[in-house]
């Protein structure tokens, strides 16, 4: 019988293997250098967050806007500033844990809070990071004597031209709206067009496919451009009288309309084949086969890329400045015009912002529960 049977010997092997696997690298140690180095960042980033709430009271108490809720909100943005020490403290009793567990010799113990306190210290740092990213942003702010911010905030201007941009806003709007339902109509006509059967259809699809190679390739600013400029030249009866927001109307769902027949046609191509075989077997006829079984199926695979592409559509709508509609961000020029200031292009992209961010969070969400239901149909 060699040593190592000696050993374990009238106990279980299971518990004489964890023993070996927690004694090795023997009693841990106090994580102190990142401690350290998160202490430091803590320090810094609470010292220039001060300063930069200083910094930011004095100049909004030198302005119009002076009164006592500056200096309370400049209190609790003190206050909120040291949120960031938090999880430093528990790092420290964690270090303190890890000395404690190492003077008792209690090894689980130890390497237990040793985990802690790095974990708590990463947070520190995680947390540190993003807090100097906010004051290197209001600092920005503040530079050349608050010039960025009088160029980009100035809240007077903001607040005396926001009626403009806001009607002139709704032009987009209408626009969005607009074209958003024909594209989906017509990027739907363009991929089936894309999947027409046999010989009989051959020129069919080639039209529909060099039509969406040809619009995916041109910039959406130059077909504005083209229809905007180019059709009331024409002298094309109906065409020649259309409004200039109709024409951009049409000249966006030409483009779009490109990039939506693209998702539809990845939409039913991820159909499965069998599924159209089946339906054919039946006796459906090519085009039942794609109404009622394929093109169902397809558009719930694409309603996520299908949102993106519209968001892309109403940030687009800004380009009908080049054919003169006078949108929220045409306003926001002759306001920048006027007064020097580009504080207005700063509500219309405010206003852009309000209307997209929930329409980004809502196909993230639909994404995510897309996701579970194919986890949930593989399980």
């Amino acid at each position: 019988m060699n040593s190592a049977t000696k050993q374990s010997a009238g106990m279980p092997s299971q518990v004489t293997g964890q023993e070996r696997r927690l004694n090795i690298g023997g009693m841990p140690k106090v994580p102190l250098v990142l401690f350290a180095f998160a202490l430091v960042g803590v320090l810094l980033v609470v010292a220039a967050s001060w300063y930069t709430i200083h910094s930011l009271r004095e100049a909004l108490r030198g302005s119009a806007w002076d009164g006592w809720w500056i200096s309370a909100g400049a209190g609790g943005l003190a206050i909120a500033s040291l949120a960031v020490v938090w999880p430093l403290v528990r790092a420290f009793h964690r270090c303190r844990g890890v000395r404690a567990a190492a003077g008792r010799m209690d090894v689980v113990a130890a390497r237990i809070e040793r985990s802690d306190a790095r974990v708590q210290s990463w947070i520190a740092l995680g947390y540190t990071l993003a807090q100097f990213i906010v004051v290197l942003g209001f600092q920005f702010l503040l530079a050349n004597n608050q010039a960025v911010a009088k160029t980009f905030f100035l809240v007077p201007l903001i607040v005396k031209t926001f009626p403009l941009v806001l009607d002139a806003f709704w032009v987009n709007v209408k626009i969005f709206l607009i074209a958003e339902v024909l594209v989906l109509v017509w990027g739907l006509i363009v991929a089936l067009a894309m999947f027409a059967p046999g010989a009989a259809g051959k020129p069919l699809r080639f039209i529909a496919t060099a039509y969406v190679d040809v619009f995916r390739s041109i910039p959406a600013v130059l077909v504005i451009y083209l229809v905007g400029f180019g059709l009331p030249l024409t002298g094309v009866p109906i065409l020649k009288d259309l409004s200039l927001t109709t024409y951009v109307v049409v000249a966006l769902t030409l483009t779009v309309g490109a990039y939506v027949a693209e998702i539809y046609r990845a939409g039913i191509q991820s159909v499965h084949w069998s599924q159209t075989a089946a339906s054919r077997s039946l006796g459906l006829s090519h085009m039942q086969t794609l109404r009622f079984v394929v093109v169902p199926q397809g558009v719930r695979q694409i309603i996520p890329p299908l949102l993106n592409a519209f968001i892309a559509l109403q940030k687009d709508t800004a380009l009908v400045n080049v054919v003169g509609v006078v949108d929220s961000f045409n306003q926001s020029m002759i306001v920048a015009s006027n007064y020097y200031n580009l504080s207005a292009a700063t509500t219309v992209a405010l206003l852009f912002i309000v209307i997209s961010i929930p329409q980004t969070r809502f196909v993230e969400r639909m994404a995510r529960r897309d996701r579970a239901r194919m986890r949930a149909g593989n399980a």
